[in-house]
């Protein structure tokens, strides 16, 4: 369940739908969250580089500040770079970014985290394969 206040962003490529691909997009829309209320959209286009797929984790983003970001897939390596700023992730089928901020301020987009890392050989693994 999110907090009273929330900063949210949607990957939003095209301005209308939710994005799949969060980690390369460049649109996104800003919902200032309070309680129950969703205030209006806000654009935020991010420049070439900026992408948090291509963003260096060293320097400062546009994005830094927002509490979760919603898109319609990203893979772990998004999660973890959204974490390392403080960042919430979370996915949605939904492609209005309204309703897929409604559903999260109701409660049923579950945070994404990132699976434990995997065993390495003779660490624990029982099924005898070699990690690397």
């Amino acid at each position: 369940m999110p907090t009273a206040q929330a900063l949210v962003a949607v990957a939003a490529q095209n301005r209308r739908e939710v994005s799949d691909h969060a980690g390369r997009c460049r649109r996104f829309l800003l919902y200032r969250v309070d309680g129950a209320e969703i205030g209006a959209p806000e654009l935020v286009e991010l420049e070439a580089g900026q992408a948090f797929h291509d963003a260096p984790a060293d320097r400062p983003h546009p994005l830094d500040g927002v509490d979760v970001l919603i898109g319609a897939s990203m893979g772990d390596g998004l999660v973890a770079k959204l974490a390392a700023r403080g960042i919430r992730a979370t996915t949605t089928t939904d492609r209005d970014p309204q309703i897929a901020v409604a559903r999260y301020v109701a409660g049923e987009l579950p945070h994404r985290s990132l699976p434990p890392p995997m065993p390495r050989a003779g660490h624990g693994c029982a099924c005898g394969c070699q990690h690397d």
